[in-house]
């Protein structure tokens, strides 16, 4: 077992068929990050691609951490506390290159932010778990422990996503 396995992380499940589309998850992250409300500049981002499915796409935290490996300058690292991977913004020079490697293109560079953004989990206690609890629709939640295998399922970008829930939930398939 590889040291990054052996460390117990978190992990952010997030459930779609829970999920409200009410984007509070998206509010609490750049007050909390930015001091302001900036949906585009969220860690966490809520799509709806089919009406009626809204998928929150939120980084899976991948143990080969395709985007950390992919950065040029090492401004991506991993909280050994967390597994988070943390952007250092001075080294950033938004290349774009995290994007490209990662499975779920869940890394963007919102416009007028001069710096990749990716979810730091708040070092251990998501802002975006506490507001989704706290409006009872309980849509994203803290998963502890060893759980690589489920990852996979998560990290495929949100039209894929969409597309899955839609065939498992309503029986078709979307074109």
């Amino acid at each position: 077992m590889s040291k990054s396995e052996q460390v117990r992380r978190i992990w952010i499940l997030a459930d779609p068929l829970r999920c409200s589309g009410c984007r509070l998850c998206e509010v609490a992250c750049t007050l909390k990050h930015e001091n302001t409300i900036w949906p585009e500049a969220s860690r966490i981002r809520v799509f709806e691609y089919i009406p009626g499915i809204n998928v929150p796409q939120i980084c899976v935290q991948c143990s080969d951490y395709p985007c950390v490996n992919a950065c040029p300058t090492k401004a991506l690292s991993v909280n050994e506390e967390t597994g988070a991977v943390i952007v250092n913004e001075e080294k950033c020079i938004s290349c774009g290159l995290c994007i490209k490697a990662c499975p779920g293109k869940v890394p963007r560079i919102p416009k007028g932010k001069k710096s990749v953004v990716i979810c730091d989990l708040c070092n251990g206690d998501p802002e975006c778990v506490k507001v989704c609890q706290e409006a009872g629709y309980n849509a994203l939640s803290i998963v502890t422990g060893h759980y690589r295998k489920v990852f996979e399922t998560y990290a495929i970008n949100p039209i894929e996503r969409s597309k899955f829930i839609a065939m498992k939930q309503y029986g078709w398939e979307v074109i």
